[in-house]
């Protein structure tokens, strides 16, 4: 049982490395767009999980022009509510904020490919709703 465990142990970190890699090339390849703020600390945080603000566009709005992609407004165990995040509002967001964030996640099935298109396709409609946006 030992040497499963080992195993195991091993698999998993190699495992967590990638998506680590992975978080990172996405967040270096949207970091730069207008109004965007990262959600929580840099480095001290899941793996596979970035949290951004889009400030200037309407959470609504971006979850319909990102409907490609697997993201949420909320966090997972809070899916079904339309409060904003409780976790954002002591992060200091305020609701208006807290409504244009979004949260990506990457995980064991996630390829480079599909990052590199994720930020194509998010580069791109964040630019397009900034420019259509009333807010």
């Amino acid at each position: 049982m030992g040497e499963a465990f080992a195993l195991a142990e091993r698999f998993r970190v190699e495992e967590q490395a990638g998506i680590l890699r992975l978080r990172q090339q996405l967040w270096q390849g949207i970091k730069d767009l207008p109004g965007i703020r990262l959600n929580g600390h840099e480095q001290q945080r899941v793996a596979g999980n970035l949290n951004v603000t889009f400030a200037g566009v309407d959470g609504d709005s971006l979850l319909l022009a990102l409907r490609e992609l697997a993201i949420s407004t909320t966090s997972a165990c809070a899916a079904a509510s339309r409060q904003p995040s409780y976790v954002l509002r002591a992060l200091g967001l305020n609701d208006e904020l807290a409504y244009s964030s979004i949260r990506l996640s990457c995980g064991r099935f996630t390829t480079e490919e599909q990052v590199k298109q994720a930020i194509e396709v998010i580069c791109y409609q964040i630019n397009r709703l900034h420019e259509i946006s009333p807010l």
